[in-house]
């Protein structure tokens, strides 16, 4: 039986998800090997994501040993995957989806939300909704995996940091002085795992079916493809959320488009039967692009190519 090589970030929480996949393939009688590789993302400490553009920074470097075929499987982040994947990589899994909410890690005292503050965060789209509710804070950017981050907190005036709680959960780093962030909106397909393979590899792309899970397949899927007919490609702050309803059977989509101070903002909060899910992020972004977010969308592709 074929050995199946799993390339990943090499940072704890990569790994961690790494493992989680090999353990569940090795649980069902499948071989595999982790190999481990540092992104540009990782590397680049020095910029903020948006000027490196973040499309694809994190995932990259895995494409090519994916092409290359010293990998078999890249293990991703969801949100971290561009909503196009190179020619030849499919989406072979979405995992079943952990805790979708941001989480704000302070240092024990909140008193700073009702005055003015630095707030650390290396995301747009954490960026442009924490000024929409606190237009009085700044906004400091901060990079680095996981560990990195908190130690930066920890030694800063900042008060405080938005982190994923997923990521926090996964390797259990959550500190007990935080805030869920209830209100915004998270990223499209935050908290999934999603794997890729090459689209030739039928012996892989068997193995991996069997992880599937197929509501978290289906809300990522709307989630990114609001994501996808808003951007076109262009960094932005965009959050998404598509949960789905088992007592009536209805999908629920909510979106958000902001200006990178916050000060511009479009929502949409859609609900539709089950059955119409397939064009519901499209359909939820070309109401925000009609209602005035064309044009914000115009502006900033302007902004984030300086």
């Amino acid at each position: 039986m074929k050995l199946i090589k799993i390339g990943t970030r090499d940072s704890q929480l990569a790994l961690w998800q790494a493992h989680t996949v090999a353990n569940k393939l090795n649980e069902i009688g499948y071989q595999t090997e982790i190999v481990a590789v540092k992104s540009d993302g990782d590397i680049q400490l020095d910029k903020p994501l948006y000027e490196l553009g973040i499309t694809g920074i994190f995932t990259k470097t895995l494409d090519v040993a994916m092409l290359s075929g010293k990998v078999d499987i890249a293990v991703h982040s969801m949100k971290d995957v561009p909503t196009a994947l190179p020619q030849g990589i499919v989406q072979a899994a979405v995992l079943k989806r952990a805790n979708t909410v941001d989480l704000l890690i302070h240092k024990g005292n909140t008193d700073f939300l009702n005055t003015e503050a630095t707030i650390a965060t290396s995301s747009l789209r954490r960026k442009a909704q924490w000024l929409n509710k606190y237009p009085q804070h700044s906004i400091e950017d901060l990079r680095g995996n996981v560990n990195t981050r908190l130690k930066k907190l920890e030694e800063s005036n900042w008060g405080g940091a938005i982190f994923a709680a997923a990521g926090l959960e996964r390797i259990d780093l959550k500190p007990e002085n935080h805030l869920s962030l209830n209100w915004m909106i998270p990223a499209p397909a935050q908290g999934a795992m999603m794997v890729v393979a090459m689209a030739d590899d039928t012996f892989v792309l068997e193995a991996l079916s069997q992880l599937n899970d197929i509501e978290t397949e289906i809300a990522t899927h709307i989630e990114r493809q609001f994501l996808r007919t808003l951007e076109g490609g262009c960094t932005a702050p965009i959050g998404a959320l598509a949960t789905y309803n088992e007592t009536d059977d209805t999908i629920r989509l909510q979106g958000v488009l902001l200006s990178t101070d916050g000060k511009q903002r479009f929502d949409i909060d859609k609900t539709v039967p089950i059955n119409e899910w397939k064009k519901l992020g499209y359909q939820a972004a070309q109401e925000i692009l009609s209602k005035g977010g064309d044009a914000l969308m115009k502006e900033l592709r302007k902004q984030l190519k300086k």
